[in-house]
């Protein structure tokens, strides 16, 4: 198709006009979305994904989150997120048929536990969930524990237990963290921040 600068310049300048009218709202194919963070509460957060600690605005309605975004008064992202970062609103929600947000149907909200050998999951209560976990702690550093190695050092150490660092906490937790598990005398100690 062969098109003259003066039929170019008079389609540009008609789709201009049509875009600005339509924006306007003088177009009825053209409906202004609702905003559906208009009426929530806003809560700060850091996102979850990596150890950048980009900072996320969470929009809370009903005790429910309706969207998040980027803080924009953050000083490590200044409300710009990556991919990963730009859909923490799909970690508890995904959209249906009709493109409504709702909630995940596979996502786990409560604790599971499997008893060794068994082929089943079951319900327990965090009780239950974290006493297990501190009497395994226990057991396995009291069984595995070095005083001293082979040449006499003391070392005060078990190599059976491991410890990965979560980028998903602050500085400040994760120091803690850290100091609780030198205490325990656990020497493998990981962080799964990879930048």
């Amino acid at each position: 198709m062969k098109i003259s600068r003066r039929s170019f310049l008079k389609l540009t300048g008609a789709a201009v006009g049509t875009a600005t009218l339509a924006s306007l709202g003088f177009a009825d194919s053209v409906e202004a979305a609702p905003v559906p963070v208009q009426y929530a509460k806003e809560v700060t957060t850091i996102c979850p994904y990596c150890s950048v600690g980009c900072g996320i605005i969470c929009y809370v309605q009903n005790n429910k989150v309706v969207g998040a975004e980027g803080d924009p008064d953050h000083p490590i992202n200044e409300g710009a997120l990556c991919s990963k970062g730009s859909s923490i609103f799909n970690l508890a929600y995904i959209y249906d048929q009709q493109g409504q947000a709702i909630e995940h149907p596979q996502r786990i909200k409560k604790v599971l536990y499997r008893a060794p050998r068994a082929a089943e999951w079951k319900e327990v209560d965090w009780d239950f969930a974290l006493k297990h976990i501190a009497q395994r702690i226990k057991e396995t550093r009291d069984s595995t524990f070095e005083r001293v190695d082979e040449n006499g050092v003391t070392v005060n150490r078990t190599r059976a237990i491991a410890h990965l660092g979560s980028a998903t906490c602050t500085n400040e937790e994760n120091y803690l963290y850290h100091k609780l598990i030198r205490s325990l005398g656990i020497i493998n100690i990981d962080h799964c921040a990879r930048l």
